[in-house]
């Protein structure tokens, strides 16, 4: 099953940095937060992706074009031809390609524009700008079988602000940060698709998340699994310094980190 990226916006909420690269490749310990989201996938067996590229694509193409380069050490022989000597690399074994789907393409017209490398097979969507720990065999498992056309990972973030626990005489009688929102579920992407639902889009300037996913939801081909664990987006500066902060402490999404056998991967 092949894993579809949304990588193509413009990311004006954290223009700090979008001005001068893809949000996608706005960087969390490092790397960037694309890399993130593939070592994820790729965790859980999941290897081939298509990323949908738009406003400064060719960044994300000089990234993968040097990768395998930059994950290895190499001799450069400049007395025999400028002969190049790959040595050991612990690259990925991904395999990505690469789609210019415009640079002011909407999310569904960028998923339909990658229909003809996807073909008549289920696949996999989310956005890239968001980690998670979310259990990818659960979530394929729950879509197979619930057997519909679309299923959507949900989440019930945290409210923005924290919370004062006040008496009748205005005394604070307690804090809590960041308390539960109001109880709603929302689109957190990881989604799950058949083939089916390219017909639900119907060209650039759809929105993935408005007719198709309420047409869907209409024709009760829609689902929700629901995840209890990590998920943050990463809309603004504020939440960038979040997950460097996280990052630096024990990030939740790292699940790839050891492997079952415990060794580092």
């Amino acid at each position: 099953m092949k894993v579809v990226i949304l990588a193509g916006g413009y990311g004006t909420r954290i223009s700090e940095e979008s001005h001068l690269k893809p949000k996608p490749m706005i960087e969390i310990g490092e790397r960037p937060i694309l890399w993130h989201i593939m070592k994820h996938y790729s965790y859980y067996g999941y290897n081939d992706f298509v990323i949908c590229l738009g406003y400064k694509g060719y960044y994300i193409k000089e990234y993968f074009a040097h990768y395998f380069l930059h994950e290895s050490d190499v001799t450069f022989d400049f007395t025999n031809n400028s002969q190049l000597v790959t040595h050991t690399h612990s690259a990925e074994p991904w395999k990505v390609t690469l789609a210019n789907t415009g640079i002011d393409t909407m999310t569904g017209g960028r998923v339909k524009r990658i229909q003809k490398y996807i073909g008549n097979e289920p696949f996999m969507l989310t956005y890239g700008d968001g980690v998670s720990n979310v259990n990818i065999t659960d979530l394929v498992e729950q879509h197979k079988l619930q057997g519909r056309l679309a299923t959507v990972t949900t989440v019930q973030p945290k409210g923005r602000f924290g919370a004062l626990d006040i008496n009748a005489n205005n005394e604070v009688k307690g804090f809590q940060e960041k308390p539960a929102g109001d109880g709603s579920w929302i689109n957190a992407g990881f989604f799950v698709l058949q083939p089916e639902v390219f017909d639900y889009i119907a060209g650039d300037d759809t929105f993935f998340e408005k007719e198709p996913l309420e047409h869907l939801a209409r024709d009760g081909e829609l689902v929700g699994y629901k995840h209890d664990g990590f998920w943050q987006p990463m809309d603004t500066l504020r939440d960038k310094n979040y997950l460097e902060e996280l990052w630096r402490t024990g990030a939740p999404w790292k699940i790839w980190e050891n492997d079952k056998m415990g060794m580092v991967k």
